[in-house]
C-alpha cells in the first residue's frame, strides 16, 4: 500500500503537529512541498484536492482531508494500534473531550494570535509588532499556563493536543519572548516534549525558521 502523501510546509505550525503525530505513530509519510508564496495552494490540481487552498492536506490513497486537527485524529484512529499509540487521541469519552478542549484553544487562541503577528509582517507589511498584538500574545501564554495542572496539556500522557499545541507556541516564543520565571509550567512542557527524539527536526527547527523569517519581513518592512 503507498504511503500517506501530505502536503505541507516546512514554516507552517499545523502542518508541523501533523507531521509530529506521524512520527509519534511510527507512520511513514511522502511529503510534498508546497510553495505558497508562488502560489502552488491556488493551482487547478490543488484545488482539487482542498478547495479552500490551505495546507496541510492529506491524500491517504484517496482519502482527502484537510485541516491539522482532522488529519492528526484521523491519523491516530486508522494507524494508532498497539504500544500504547491509541493514547494519542484516547476513546475514553472523558478523556477525550480534554483532548479536544485543547484542540479548540490551540486553534482559538494559540494559533490565531500567531497568525495576528504573522499576517501583520507578511501581508500588513508592518516595520513591527505592535504592542497591543505582543500582550495579546502574552496572554495567550498565561492562559497556557494557568490551564497546565498536570504534565501535558490534556492530562498525564502525551496526546495529539500537546503536538498541535507546541507548534505554535514553539513558533510564537521566537519573537515573543516568554519568560520561564512568568511561565514556568509551559517552559517545562515544552522541555519534555523537546525531549522526543523527532521534536528537533520536525518542529524546532521549522519554528525557528518560521521566527526568523518574521524578523526578516519586519525588517524588510522597516526599509520600504
Amino acid at each position: 500500500m503507498p504511503k500517506p502523501v501530505l502536503y505541507t510546509v516546512r514554516l507552517s505550525p499545523p502542518c508541523r503537529a501533523v507531521e509530529l503525530t506521524a512520527k509519534a505513530l511510527g507512520l511513514e509519510l511522502e511529503r510534498k512541498l508546497v510553495n505558497l508564496l508562488a502560489g502552488e495552494n491556488l493551482t487547478p490540481e490543488f484545488l482539487k484536492l482542498n478547495p479552500k487552498h490551505t495546507i496541510p492536506v492529506l491524500d491517504d490513497n484517496g482519502t482527502i482531508i484537510s485541516e491539522s486537527h482532522a488529519i492528526m485524529i484521523y491519523l491516530v484512529r486508522k494507524y494508532g494500534q498497539g504500544e500504547g499509540k491509541d493514547a494519542l487521541y484516547p476513546t475514553d469519552i472523558v478523556e477525550q473531550a480534554r483532548v479536544n478542549e485543547a484542540l479548540h484553544f490551540e486553534s482559538g487562541v494559540l494559533f490565531a494570535r500567531l497568525r495576528f503577528i504573522t499576517e501583520l509582517a507578511i501581508f500588513g507589511r508592518k516595520p513591527e509588532i505592535p504592542e497591543d498584538r505582543i500582550e495579546y500574545v502574552r496572554k495567550a501564554y498565561r492562559l497556557l499556563e494557568d490551564s497546565l495542572q498536570t504534565d501535558y496539556v490534556a492530562g498525564s500522557r502525551m496526546t495529539i493536543a500537546d503536538l498541535s499545541c507546541i507548534s505554535s507556541v514553539a513558533s510564537m516564543v521566537g519573537f515573543i519572548p516568554m519568560e520561564r520565571s512568568e511561565f514556568p509550567r509551559v517552559h517545562g512542557w515544552m522541555e519534555r516534549l523537546k525531549q522526543l527524539p523527532y521534536y528537533e527536526e520536525i518542529n524546532g527547527a521549522g519554528a525557528t525558521e518560521l521566527a526568523e523569517f518574521i524578523v526578516n519581513m519586519l525588517a524588510k518592512n522597516a526599509k520600504l
